[in-house]
């Protein structure tokens, strides 16, 4: 089932287990946890996501029953709901309109009804009853890394810890690591997560940020006397994560358009509202909220604002240093010489003024780019990406067809892509066995021959097994046009085991392999990074001829932008892949490309810009011995 945000005539992509969830009550809610909603015309209106959302809502009851102490039974009941749902590749609300939700295996008439009261309100008594019961606190620790409900329940009980400040006092005075079934073991790894989570937690992911921040410029954009709007901010620089979204607003009466904005339904609490000012913050997610800034500016002074409150700090002063040097005066209301305006209407005329190259707003960091040797031509963009080298299908655990996939791709103005499920020992995402891969090659190569206008690889994505070498023989590998070797598991091990290095480099030398798949393993404010040597791995990446990926995918970006940087000037090639599981996610290569131009990446950077023959040719230096 699909899962999309429309904002603005652009439909916004979730993959499978990255949903967000916008409150029905409330269009510019969301959370991590949930799944969109579409957003047409001011108007509010459900898609499939809810099936996402109902299943994560059965899988929460059940958790908060067990901190609860509830009864086993009826626990395992909400479990096994939340799992049909989110099996079910039937659309629930067609289903429960159809009088056939107890169909679904284990869904009898007590559990329908309770899917029915969240397809229709979004919540559910029981949820919200369990909700009540609890200390309000107490549920925010499930999202510490290490603490399932039976360990929230027994510090609940055995020390009566209420919140994260009463946790992180139990930890201290070592009564925790006294529980039965703990230690001190246990309780670092919990006080390590707690320090994880705090570190990561108070910053938005840009695929959370991003659409929010479109759909909040889009409400702004109709309002009346509004003549322009765009973002700002660290948003549009395209960093990982933001602190907080600035909006821009061009219109004359600025403190009516103030007034309306801090009355959107969306605002949970105003902080400010003037004249040319209002700052209010919306609901992210779990109770969290994120502050959003919009600001209305004169027509003359536009440029200059959007350039002030784009630029980083540290670009902003180095730009201020070279005003200096010229002995003219830069705000947000433009440039002067004196009382005497020199710019201000457009950003390109702040810096051609200064006498400095115009900087993407993506490379406004500070790292260089207004030395000498900065370049910008050329960088890569959207319009130049040909193809996307790394998605799954239904064959794994995707969920269109090989056809769907190819055809949406193709809508897109793609030229090729490539197919690239799971291998076998990738057994969560139904990794194919040998048997079924060849049978997959084969469904891929007719897909390729019955379908005109675009090219289907035939691709996989191979498993780094723990000593370094690939989940697939070399039977298998020799029939693939691409290859895509990541590691999933065991990412930590070292001693015995291989490091993530040395498993890394191992990939690399194999023939077959044609780029490493999101080579940190990184799940942003969820999962740090594997410990990898990222100068040894772009050497080696360099001297094998393997590339490296650029993972699209809002909660990878990896490599992350300074390893874009690390790459690039290392002469490796970089693959900017969305890794889609569903067709929707192709929408995701537009966080990839800031993730590559904030890395400074070219044009001729990027393996998906080649044509197809171009591509062929980079495969097949590596292994010559291939027929292509």
């Amino acid at each position: 089932m699909s899962s999309i945000l429309h904002v603005a005539g652009v439909e916004l992509p979730l993959e499978r287990g990255e949903a967000l969830l916008f409150n029905t009550a409330n269009p510019l809610s969301l959370t991590s946890e949930s799944p969109w909603v579409c957003l047409t015309g001011g108007t509010l209106e459900n898609t499939a996501m809810n099936q996402s959302e109902i299943a994560k809502a059965f899988e929460r009851i059940a958790d908060l029953l067990e901190i609860d102490g509830g009864d086993r039974f009826r626990i395992n009941s909400y479990r096994r709901t939340s799992r049909t749902i989110k099996d079910s590749t039937e659309d629930l609300e067609a289903l429960a309109k159809a009088n056939k939700l107890t169909s679904m295996p284990g869904v009898g008439k007590g559990t329908a009804e309770r899917i029915l009261q969240f397809i229709e309100t979004g919540t559910s008594d029981v949820l919200q009853e369990l909700e009540a019961k609890l200390p309000p606190g107490l549920p925010a620790l499930l999202e510490i890394p290490g603490m399932g409900p039976k360990k929230v329940a027994l510090v609940h009980d055995s020390l009566d810890v209420k919140s994260m400040d009463e946790l992180k006092a139990v930890i201290e005075s070592g009564a925790m690591a006294e529980l039965p079934g703990l230690g001190a073991t246990s309780v670092k790894k919990i006080a390590e997560g707690i320090a994880f989570l705090e570190s990561s937690g108070g910053r938005t992911p840009l695929g959370i940020a991003w659409p929010m921040a479109e759909a909040l410029a889009e409400k702004v954009r109709r309002l009346t006397g509004v003549r322009r709007v765009e973002i700002a901010g660290s948003l549009r620089r395209g960093q990982e994560t933001i602190g907080d979204i600035d909006i821009l607003c061009e219109a004359d009466d600025g403190e009516a358009i103030i007034k309306k904005f801090v009355s959107f339904s969306d605002v949970k609490r105003i902080l400010a509202s003037g004249e040319t000012k209002g700052s209010v913050t919306v609901e992210r997610d779990k109770g969290k909220e994120l502050q959003v800034d919009l600001r209305v500016v004169p027509t003359a002074s536009f440029g200059a604002a959007w350039q002030y409150f784009t630029g980083s700090k540290e670009h902003n002063v180095s730009l201020r240093e070279i005003v200096v040097k010229k002995k003219l005066r830069l705000n947000e209301y433009g440039l002067f010489d004196g009382e005497h305006s020199v710019a201000g209407a457009k950003e390109e005329d702040i810096y051609e003024a200064l006498g400095v190259s115009f900087v993407p707003p993506e490379l406004r960091e500070d790292r260089g780019e207004f030395t000498s040797e900065a370049s910008f031509e050329d960088l890569v963009k959207l319009a130049d990406i040909r193809s996307d080298l790394h998605m799954h299908t239904i064959a794994s655990d995707g969920k269109n067809t090989i056809d769907e996939m190819a055809e949406a791709a193709k809508a897109r103005g793609y030229e090729y892509i490539a197919i690239c499920d799971h291998s076998k020992s990738s057994t969560i995402a139904n990794g194919l066995s040998i048997e079924r891969m060849q049978a997959h090659i084969k469904a891929i190569r007719e897909a390729n021959d019955c379908l005109d206008g675009i090219t289907i690889l035939v691709g996989c994505e191979c498993d780094i097994l723990s000593n370094g070498e690939m989940d697939y023989p070399t039977e298998i590998l020799e029939q693939c046009d691409w290859v895509v070797a990541s590691i999933h598991a065991a990412m930590g091990s070292g001693g015995k085991k291989l490091s993530a290095t040395e498993r890394t480099i191992a990939a690399m030398e194999n023939p077959f392999v044609c780029v490493i798949g999101h080579p940190t393993g990184r799940l942003i404010n969820r999962r740090k990074p594997m410990d990898l040597n990222m100068a040894a791995v772009i050497e080696a990446a360099k001297r094998t001829g393997t590339m490296l990926e650029i993972n699209a995918a809002w909660q990878r970006l990896d490599l992350k932008d300074l390893h874009v940087r690390q790459a690039i000037a290392g002469g490796v090639m970089l693959s900017i892949n969305t890794d889609s599981h569903r067709t929707q996610g192709f929408e995701q290569m537009r966080y990839g490309i800031a993730t590559a131009r904030r890395g400074g990446a070219k044009k001729h950077d990027v393996a998906n810009c080649l044509p197809l023959e171009k591509l062929r040719q980079r495969v097949a230096k590596k292994r010559p011995h291939v027929t292509n």
